[in-house]
């Protein structure tokens, strides 16, 4: 019975406490009754946001990678291209009884990923490259590829990242049939530039494995022909995980008297067993965000995120400190990161970024996950949807649950090295610069009185006070 007596004593001592907020304002954010956290409410703290750039990073382990070219009225220019190597269709491959080539098609399967406006049309040009990557140990997004100017394939038209293909299923000895297959994209290469640079090399000798076919034949680069395609453009994603993509050699094969038959090899192109990079080119040149670059000191209504090694936010909290020792010990129920997409700025088709990350520096400048967002090594650390940072697409806006910083930032249990914000896939949470998506976002920035409807960035605090 004491026991009791003692749990609802202290359960009242609660409900007196929260009954004594000061502030009950519900600026920014609106709480779902059911969720609402008593107490009293700080809004009014500082944030300062910078646009920063992005920092460059490997490309040669990606799960998706982008070749494509966007223009974009706020954020200028991206454009990406790929290089490669190619990989043997077996062990001490060679051609057999060659006859005569039929075609050589480039195969790049989709990743199911696209950004911008895909009924426009595209133009993508192929070279040869003229040095051996696969000699290579480092591939840096900002890396340029070398190649020959002479061009050895091109494709123009529509994409249809998200429609099956249907091809000619090649049936040794038998008629050849139609098969569905994942949608890609398909791009024809020069006959005379297979046979003489590819099958010729088989004539006398078989390729004994990958490295030895890459000292005859380096590999090949894609990019996008600007002055061709059309429009605004867009970055679509291939898949590199398996031998899917691949150079597909389809040939007539046979006896010199007899009969012939249409055959297919697939010298794969695999980023487990080849060598695969992308090359990352920003242009912001007379933008709003050339200016910000260049006044890294300035805060600015509008600020700017971009996925593929573009932009990031840095962002801090400096009257966090001032406010934590005017208030006392405190303990704090709840801080929300509350971020509005600046209006006008998600237009199709330029959406904003489904999702955002939010992480933070340690002392040596790693980048780590914010406390929040940890629950494999912090026992505080939130399921993904509770954490958030995902759009919602009705009030134009991220939410991030960051409690237990705030909390860490009040009690000095941990110092802000710096904290970022950057664009990151709808399904994975990177806080590495991003590459395996393209959608950028423009988002407002902290206001003391902000106009009705104004984009901003705010922090609310529901805290109560501790004895």
């Amino acid at each position: 019975m004491k026991f009791i007596k003692l749990d609802l004593l202290t359960l009242l001592i609660s409900l007196f406490l929260f009954a004594s907020c000061e502030n009950t304002s519900t600026i920014g954010l609106e709480i779902d009754p059911k969720s609402t956290v008593e107490g009293a409410l700080v809004d009014t703290l500082t944030i300062s946001s910078r646009t920063v750039m992005d920092e460059v990073t490997a490309t040669n382990n990606l799960t998706r990678y982008p070749l494509g070219y966007l223009k974009d009225p706020i954020f200028g220019t991206t454009e990406s291209s790929l290089a490669f190597s190619l990989g043997l269709p077996n062990a001490s491959f060679n051609f057999g009884a060659f006859s005569s080539l039929d075609s050589a098609v480039l195969v790049l399967n989709y990743a199911g990923e696209f950004y911008g406006d895909s009924t426009l049309t595209y133009s993508y040009d192929v070279h040869q490259l003229n040095s051996n990557i696969t000699l290579d140990e480092s591939f840096p997004s900002n890396r340029e590829y070398g190649f020959f100017n002479g061009l050895v394939g091109s494709k123009t038209g529509r994409l249809y990242p998200n429609t099956k293909f249907k091809i000619n299923d090649i049936v040794t000895g038998r008629k050849d049939t139609l098969k569905s297959v994942a949608p890609q994209l398909r791009i024809k290469l020069d006959p005379d530039f297979v046979i003489q640079n590819l099958i010729n090399l088989t004539a006398n000798n078989s390729i004994k494995n990958d490295a030895a076919l890459a000292n005859f034949f380096n590999g090949l680069r894609v990019q996008v022909n600007k002055t061709s395609s059309t429009g605004n453009g867009g970055m679509a994603f291939f898949n590199f995980a398996s031998a899917t993509s691949n150079l597909s050699i389809y040939y007539k094969k046979g006896p010199v008297a007899g009969p012939l038959d249409t055959v297919v090899v697939s010298f794969p192109i695999s980023n487990a067993a080849n060598r695969v990079a992308a090359t990352i080119k920003h242009n912001y040149v007379g933008t709003p965000i050339e200016t910000q670059l260049n006044n890294p000191n300035q805060q600015y209504g509008v600020t700017y995120l971009q996925p593929m090694v573009g932009l990031r936010n840095k962002i801090s909290f400096p009257t966090l400190s001032k406010f934590a020792t005017n208030a006392g010990k405190i303990v704090v129920n709840k801080a929300e990161l509350v971020i509005d997409v600046a209006s006008g700025t998600d237009i199709r088709p330029f959406e904003a970024a489904p999702r955002l990350s939010l992480y933070r520096y340690d002392i040596a400048e790693q980048r780590i996950n914010l406390p929040d967002n940890s629950p494999s090594t912090d026992v505080r650390g939130l399921d993904p949807s509770v954490f958030g940072g995902y759009f919602n697409s009705l009030t134009k806006q991220y939410v991030f649950v960051i409690t237990n910083y705030i909390q860490d930032l009040v009690n000095n249990k941990t110092k802000d090295y710096g904290t970022f914000l950057a664009p990151t896939p709808t399904n994975e949470f990177l806080f590495t610069p991003s590459l395996t998506s393209a959608a950028r976002v423009a988002i407002g920035a902290n206001k003391k009185n902000p106009a009705a409807g104004e984009s901003t960035m705010k922090l609310n605090v529901y805290y109560t006070k501790v004895d």
